[in-house]
């Protein structure tokens, strides 16, 4: 199963096979466009195996940039039809939840993946450590960086880059209990992409790719006012109580 996440700055790649991360990539492409075919290529050599060999291909859907989240998902869309590949469509967010390792959490502990999203506000989501597992407690939201804060009850770890960093500075400045996963754990997002879509496929759960669309979770500029975005929980996040296996996951 290859993942590939191409909603932020750096484009992440992952490999999975037999619930092991095979290949992994992350790092600056010329541009996504133009940079992408290249990068999957290599990190299909690094596994061993050619595009032939997948079973299917899973894509980080967002939220995220709204020109890389559209690149990734045009180039999937041309996987399927020149191999017929069947195709899922993973939130970041639910990939980059799994970034973290059961060995940091404890039972009833918060997962916080905290993505830019510009415009004073990040994308997020909160997820609950229980029974070996990461219970999706909210919808993919859109808010101020304050704003989250108030709404975290509990040890709460961190996923991200800078964003994160601000988060847990910001938790630990009003009384909280935070910790943070720095940028290495958060660049195998595009591996836990592939992971998630690797029990969808298990249990033939596949999207139809003529329909697959990004999740935005707020609509682009150029189709409405900013004074119109809802901070939030709305119309643009998604159902709750998704749950993914935190424990068996490879380094």
């Amino acid at each position: 199963m290859l993942g590939i996440d191409t909603g932020g700055p750096t484009a992440s790649l992952g490999v999975v096979a037999e619930g092991r991360i095979c290949a992994a990539s992350s790092g600056g492409l010329r541009t996504h466009c133009a940079g992408l075919p290249e990068a999957v290529d290599e990190v299909l050599a690094a596994a061993g195996i050619t595009m032939r060999d997948l079973r299917a291909v899973a894509v980080a859907v967002g939220p995220g940039s709204f020109t890389g989240l559209r690149i990734g998902l045009s180039y999937v869309k041309g996987i399927h039809l020149a191999t017929n590949h069947a195709i899922v469509g993973v939130s970041t967010l639910d990939a980059s939840s799994l970034c973290v390792s059961a060995s940091e959490l404890v039972p009833g502990s918060i997962v916080c993946p905290v993505i830019d999203a510009r415009k004073g506000e990040i994308y997020t989501a909160l997820y609950r450590f229980v029974s070996d597992a990461l219970q999706k407690v909210t919808s993919d939201l859109v808010v101020p960086l304050k704003d989250l804060v108030s709404r975290l009850d509990g040890e709460t770890v961190f996923v991200g880059d800078s964003k994160a960093e601000e988060a847990r500075s910001l938790t630990l400045e009003s009384g909280g209990v935070a910790t943070s996963v720095g940028t290495a754990r958060f660049e195998l997002r595009g591996s836990f992409v592939a992971a998630i879509g690797a029990a969808r496929v298990a249990n033939n759960d596949l999207d139809n790719p003529a329909t697959l669309e990004p999740l935005y979770v707020r609509p682009p500029d150029a189709s409405v006012n900013s004074t119109a975005i809802r901070s939030g929980e709305g119309d643009y996040g998604t159902s709750r109580g998704r749950a993914y296996p935190a424990a068996r996951r490879s380094r």
